[in-house]
This record gives structure tokens, C-alpha cells and sequence, in this order.
């Protein structure tokens, strides 16, 4: 059932991924105007919650008001530029404080504060709110594009849009998060995720559980890329001797249950769709030849309240077989 799809592409040219000059561009032109996977909402459980998005220069409050409706803006004060969240994530109160002249905003972004400048003749506070960030929430998962005026998401992952929604995403919250930092291009990850080509030699425990022939895509256009794997035990998953850690997912379907879903989300995000849990990863570059990746394991409510469970045989293969990748992805860019 092996789908090739190649057309004759080639691997780019190795200034792609050694020029400062294109890393820059590529955030100029493509991190800075797509929409990029930020977060889920899992995270802003209760009213102020937050967490901060960063990459690059640019540094975004992700937050849910009091309302319960989820925000983003730019984390800077609009007196003279202070950060205001520099915490990673934590919960706020009815205000965002700068911790500089002590200007406050509302969790709706207004200014709420700024003390003597009422003695400023002209000064309007409705001229001063925080700076917004397009944010969108994809079955719980949060995008943000940071162009001033950006492509709709329908528009710009079609992929995405009426899919996937029998793994409940929204439901869902995460039992594991690792931190990779890697010494490689954030390309040659997406080189890596975009083929099962190297499974063989690379990742013997993987290979067994889902040969890289038992491959296809069903997503070959755009931004989102990837398809099927079958899996060998159709009642089993990618786990840590091939069983599953938690139920399946209910809404699936027979043929469902027995494959593993892998997507590249360009720019920055992987999504892979298991038959008990959803695995995410998130690149971000943080130099030309340095890249994070953030990994997350979201299972089901219903997993977590079920007595003994153990995510952990999910988490231990899938941080094995990452740290396969990361030694190929550094390996490669090495030579590139």
C-alpha cells in the first residue's frame, strides 16, 4: 500500500540551511506571517490563566479572561516597550501589571491604569491598548499568526479543517512534556518527520511495530502534509512493548484503531494521532543550527480517571525513538 509521492523534488541546496541570510528571511517570510501551533487550551483552565509563545524576538501572552474567552497579544507595555509576563505561564489577576511604571491592562487588553497621566494633556487611554495577535482554536489547539494581516486559517491549512475531530482534541490534556535542544537546522526535522524511509536501520522497535511500508499519505498538498501508518497488532499502539497504555478513542473506527496518523504542519508542528492518545511535537529555531522541540502526550479525561493508569509506556518509546531522530537530524546537518 506504499504511496510515492515525490514528483522529482529534491533536498534543497545546502545555503538553505547554512546562510544567515535565508534563517532570517525564513522568519521575516514564513515563521512571522503562517499560523503556528502555540499551545492547547488545556492550559487556560481558569480565568487569567496564561502562558507566553516566543520565537525569535517576538514574545506573545496566550490568555483566557474572565469571560472565559481565550486572547493573545504581544508582551510588551505600550509605554516604553517592558515585558510584562516573564514567567513562562502562571495565572493573573484581574490585571496585567507592567513592572516598570505600573500601567495595567485589562485581560481584554485596555488600558485600565496609568497613574498621573491624567495630568498629560491629550492622553487617552483608549489609544493605548495592548497589541493583539490573530489567534485561532482549532479543536483546542491554539494558533497564532503574528502578520498584521493574516491569511485565514481555513485558508491557509485546509488540511485541518473538519478532520480529526473522533480523537476529541479538545477534550484532551497532556500527561507528558519533554524539551528537546538540538544541534540542527529546524529544516532538517522536517526533512526527518516527512519519511519513514531511514525506520529500518534507524529505529528497529518502531519498524516492527509499523514497517515503513505500511505507509500512505492522504494529505499530499499544502501546508499539511502526512497519512497512515498500519500497525502490525491492529489492537495495539506505539508504545513500549506494542499495547496500549489507555481505551481507545471511541469515536474511531475499526480501520482507525489500527493506524497511527503522522502530519507535518508547516512551519513549526507534528501532529501524530494514535488510537488512545495524540502526540505533539513543536519546532522552534533558535539559531540557524539550533532547534527546540517540545513534545506532548494528550490523552483522554477518561484515561487519567481510569485506576492505574500509566502513560508511560507511550512517553519511553516515543523520547527513544526522538532521540534516534535528533542523532540523525545532527548527524545530517553535520555534513550538510
Amino acid at each position: 500500500m506504499y504511496k510515492r509521492t515525490a514528483h522529482g523534488q529534491h533536498t534543497l541546496d545546502r545555503a538553505y540551511f547554512v546562510s544567515k541570510d535565508v534563517f532570517q528571511a525564513e522568519h521575516e517570510r514564513i515563521f512571522f506571517r503562517s499560523w503556528l501551533l502555540a499551545g492547547h487550551v488545556s492550559q487556560l483552565e481558569n480565568a487569567g490563566s496564561y502562558f507566553v509563545f516566543e520565537l525569535e524576538h517576538e514574545s506573545v501572552i496566550v490568555l483566557r479572561d474572565h469571560s472565559g474567552e481565550i486572547r493573545a497579544f504581544h508582551n510588551h507595555c505600550r509605554h516604553r516597550g517592558s515585558r510584562l509576563c516573564r514567567e513562562a505561564q502562571g495565572t493573573l489577576g484581574r490585571a496585567i501589571l507592567c513592572p516598570y511604571h505600573a500601567w495595567s491592562y485589562g485581560l481584554d487588553g485596555a488600558l485600565r491604569n496609568a497613574p498621573a497621566m491624567n495630568e498629560v494633556t491629550g492622553f487617552n487611554p483608549l489609544d493605548y491598548p495592548l497589541h493583539a495577535v490573530a489567534l485561532t482554536n482549532w479543536e483546542g489547539f491554539l494558533f497564532l499568526n503574528l502578520a498584521k494581516d493574516p491569511q485565514p486559517f481555513a485558508d491557509a491549512l485546509p488540511g485541518l479543517v473538519g478532520r480529526f475531530k473522533q480523537w476529541q482534541p479538545s477534550e484532551l490534556r497532556a500527561a507528558d512534556r519533554r524539551v528537546y535542544e538540538v544541534d540542527a537546522n529546524w529544516k532538517m526535522f522536517f526533512h526527518n518527520f516527512s519519511e519513514c524511509y531511514h525506520c529500518p536501520l534507524a529505529h528497529p522497535q518502531l519498524n516492527k511495530l509499523t514497517p515503513f511500508r505500511n505507509s500512505e499519505n492522504d494529505l499530499d498538498e499544502g501546508s499539511v502534509l502526512g497519512g497512515p501508518m498500519v500497525m502490525n497488532n491492529r489492537e495495539g499502539s506505539m508504545a513500549i512493548g506494542g499495547e496500549r497504555c489507555a481505551p481507545a478513542f471511541k469515536a474511531l473506527s475499526a480501520e482507525e484503531r489500527a493506524r497511527v496518523y503522522y502530519y507535518t504542519l508547516f512551519p513549526g508542528a507534528f501532529l501524530s494521532f494514535h488510537p488512545e492518545y495524540v502526540m505533539v511535537h513543536r519546532a522552534i529555531p533558535l539559531a540557524i543550527d539550533r532547534t527546540r522541540i517540545i513534545c506532548e502526550w494528550y490523552f483522554h479525561p477518561d484515561s487519567f480517571a481510569a485506576p492505574g493508569f500509566d502513560p508511560s509506556p507511550a512517553v519511553d518509546f516515543w523520547d527513544m525513538t526522538n532521540r534516534q531522530d535528533w542523532d540523525l537530524c545532527v548527524n545530517a546537518y553535520r555534513g550538510v
